[in-house]
């Protein structure tokens, strides 16, 4: 060794590891050969050898550190990846800004910073599993809603299972008069507008239901319905409204006296 290097035959063997770590780690974080320079051609391919390794280690160090921060809040980061397509798409398209501002607004309010794919997660479990996750989700809807909480609990569960979650914006036309319906909606939280031709208004919020006097009927929408704030409602299509009333024949009655005594209030 350079007489910078001091000899550590006879110094203690603490020094002695000391030394040994600073020249290991010197190769394995790639910082260089270390404070002494490499004699002999066995010492050389001995230090490179160490140093491909080091740099192996590193780089696998930092890929696995990478994916365990991103694997820390997935469901953000998906978000987060989501909304950069929708940015750009509005960006290409040329969008105006308040649609833009409308747009992200729903995101915010629809997803509230996480995405799931819910559908393959829910489609994963056993049914059992499903329907109590389901039926977990939607506690507040059923609690509030005196269709469902006075009701046989197979077919809550049997709607629970068919709905759809959507949000709409204060002002959105959620149904239009004069359209063909081909859904139902069940109020989780919100205020909606039932407007007649006499511009009559009457307003429904959390645990109602609207729009299913056209499913019954198999007609066009007899009244028009505008979101007053943000709403979050359930769905329910023609198909599966009938193929559950068709197994709970007694429910379509409940629905049909709530849409007799609604007709009568519009005919008036």
């Amino acid at each position: 060794p350079s007489a910078a290097v001091p000899r550590l035959q006879n110094d203690s063997w603490g020094k002695q590891y000391s030394h040994a770590l600073f020249k290991a780690m010197s190769h394995m974080l790639c910082i260089g050969y270390g404070q002494q320079a490499p004699e002999g051609m066995t010492d050389v391919w001995l230090t490179m050898l160490s140093m491909i390794v080091g740099a192996t280690c590193y780089a696998m160090f930092i890929g696995h550190a990478t994916a365990l921060i991103q694997s820390l809040d997935s469901s953000r980061r998906q978000y987060q990846e989501k909304y950069k397509q929708v940015e750009q798409y509005m960006s290409f398209h040329k969008l105006p800004g308040d649609t833009r501002q409308r747009i992200h607004e729903y995101y915010e309010h629809r997803y509230q910073g996480k995405m799931f794919d819910e559908e393959n997660i829910l489609g994963e479990l056993s049914e059992p599993l499903k329907e109590e996750i389901i039926n977990f989700n939607c506690r507040n809807l059923v609690a509030n809603m005196p269709l469902f909480a006075n009701a046989d609990p197979n077919f809550v569960t049997a709607m629970l299972t068919k709905l759809r979650f959507e949000v709409f914006q204060p002002g959105d036309f959620i149904i239009r008069e004069g359209t063909v319906g081909k859904k139902m909606y069940f109020i989780q939280h919100g205020v909606v507008s039932i407007l007649t031709k006499g511009n009559k208004e009457t307003k429904l919020s959390d645990g109602s239901y609207f729009g299913e006097i056209c499913l019954l009927t198999r007609g066009r929408r007899t009244a028009s319905v505008r979101a007053d704030t943000y709403c979050r409602l359930y769905s329910l299509s023609v198909d599966n409204f009938n193929e559950v009333l068709e197994e709970y024949p007694m429910m379509r009655r409940a629905f049909e006296t709530v849409a007799m005594d609604r007709l009568d209030r519009i005919g008036e």
